[in-house]
């Protein structure tokens, strides 16, 4: 069985920023330690902050202030200041990417724009751009929505930063009829674009594909709908564990990629344990 992995995985930009913030953060530090919600969508590595002393809040009422690191989805505007009027030293580790699409969003706001994200409307960093347009944009994921909507005159258009390009094109050309005049800002972030990329060209050569990621990471999620856009046979795993000998059989090639906010132990970690179960077990000695 030969094995193929995406030449370009690991941590993206904006989470490898986000990680070695937080670690930063945290080194010498004698003060508490926080994230604001989960720094990245990975349970391994934030189960590693959490060793270190680094806890995931939910909410600050009856917390003591410290060290409160912004997740690199971001936050809306408002949060920050109330956080440091109640005590806590802000580390702002929001991904440059997600900086970007919320300052086009609130741009687009100031300057009259219907604000349309395109994204999951639950997703922490949609929250955060929305937050910036004053809670004023409407948020859409799918060409149903696009019907809803009412005919403006001015429309302005951003993306959540993971989502699929050929998705983003599709919906913005259905959005066009809306408005009378449509600015649009491309917000997907490039790594997120040079992933799904790769994974696809993957799963047109290969009958089997292992997608790395946390479970709530939206951009795994989304190469594991590009690889079986592919007919290709294709599983999500969050770590070695979860990997099933069945579904190697009968295969002679596999294909390994990752979400962009999978580290690399991880990754590694799984492809090994597939060359694992292409050994020949060794025979017990008599």
């Amino acid at each position: 069985m030969r094995i193929f992995l995406i030449p370009n995985y690991g941590f993206c930009f904006g989470v490898k920023r986000s990680i070695d913030m937080a670690y930063h953060t945290i080194k010498n530090n004698k003060t508490p330690a926080y994230t604001w919600g989960h720094i990245i969508h990975n349970p391994q590595v934030v189960a590693q902050l959490e060793k270190t002393g680094v806890s995931p809040l939910d909410s600050l009422k009856g917390i003591k202030p410290g060290k409160l690191i912004i997740r690199s989805h971001g936050v809306s505007p408002e949060f920050i200041p109330k956080a440091k009027k109640m005590g806590f030293e802000i580390i702002d580790a929001t991904c440059p990417f997600v900086q970007k699409a919320q300052e086009y969003a609130k741009r687009l706001c100031n300057e009259g724009y219907n604000v349309v994200v395109i994204g999951a409307a639950e997703h922490p960093e949609v929250q955060g751009i929305i937050g910036h347009t004053n809670f004023r944009a409407t948020v859409i994921n799918d060409l149903k929505a696009i019907a809803k909507l009412p005919r403006v005159q001015k429309l302005g258009i951003v993306s959540q930063t993971t989502l699929s390009p050929e998705i983003f094109a599709e919906m913005v050309g259905k959005l066009l009829s809306k408005a009378e005049e449509v600015r649009v800002y491309n917000t997907i972030c490039r790594a997120v674009i040079s992933r799904q990329q790769e994974t696809l060209e993957l799963a047109k050569k290969v009958k089997l594909m292992i997608i790395v990621g946390g479970k709530n990471s939206a951009n795994t999620k989304r190469l594991a709908e590009l690889a079986r856009s592919q007919g290709c046979e294709a599983y999500q795993i969050e770590t070695k564990s979860e990997i099933k000998k069945q579904w190697f059989k009968n295969k002679l090639s596999v294909g390994v990629t990752a979400g962009t906010s999978t580290p690399d132990w991880i990754i590694l970690e799984v492809v090994q344990a597939i060359k694992n179960l292409s050994l020949p077990k060794k025979k017990p000695r008599k």
